[in-house]
This record gives structure tokens, sequence and C-alpha cells, in this order.
């Protein structure tokens, strides 16, 4: 896949801003402990929601491409904290189907998860900020 993908975040106040994402939106907050008001899900909840979310499609579409029946699947990402960034996520899947099977299954859903291919890449990140260079990586 090319092109590009844009998401626009809109401040409401305090630490809550909004998320567009075309045809979907969400609120994203910061807990009441460090002063937001738990209007929605942290940054760093999404971050690892997004993680989840797509490691749980690649499974499904390499099940898919192998012809293995799925009789249930649930993906599980926990991050843990090291100052200002997670220093590791750990992924686990729990997959219902032939036991044989979870593991090639597994193993291809890691070479096409978008998400957790773009985490382990230097991926380059470039801020800007009304339309000039802030910082680039």
């Amino acid at each position: 896949m090319s092109g590009q993908k844009t998401v626009e975040s809109i401040w409401r106040e305090g630490l809550c801003c909004d998320v567009d994402m075309g045809d979907f939106s969400i609120t994203d907050d910061e807990p009441t402990s460090v002063g937001g008001t738990n209007l929605g899900p942290a940054p760093t909840s999404l971050l690892l929601a997004s993680v989840a979310s797509c490691f749980n499609v690649a499974i499904a579409y390499c099940a898919g491409k192998q012809r293995v029946k799925l009789n249930g699947l649930s993906v599980s990402v926990t991050g843990k904290y090291d100052g200002p960034r997670f220093k590791s996520i750990t992924i686990e899947s729990r997959l219902d189907s032939d036991p044989s099977k979870i593991k090639p299954i597994v193993q291809a859903a890691r070479r096409v998860c978008y998400v957790t291919n773009t985490l382990e890449s230097k991926l380059e990140i470039n801020v800007l900020s009304n339309g000039n260079t802030i910082s680039r990586s």
C-alpha cells in the first residue's frame, strides 16, 4: 500500500482532544490523576490499541490466507513505561484453532502487521508548526 493517511486532533480544553479520522472520531484525554478529565482513553492507550487491533486483523488475514478456521481470537498488548516512552511492548494472542497451525499464522501476522512494522522501523518524524519545520529526525 502506498500513499498517505492523515488524522487531525483538535484541542477541546485541558488535556482533552477530539481526533478526526475521516468517517470516525474519538475523544482522547488523560486520567484525572495527571490533570485530565478522563473523557476518553489516553494517547498511550490508543497506541497500544492500535498495536492490538492491527495484530488481531493481521492474524485473521493470515489465517484466511492459510485457509485455517479460527473459532476465536483475541490479542492483548502491554506496554512497559520507561520515563516518557514505552521501553517494551508485549503482544499476546489467543487463537482458538488447530494448535499445529497457530505458530505459522502468528509468524506470518508479524510480517504483515503495519503498526508493529512501523514501530520496529527507523521511523522519520517531522514536526511542523504553522507550516514551518520545527524538527526532523
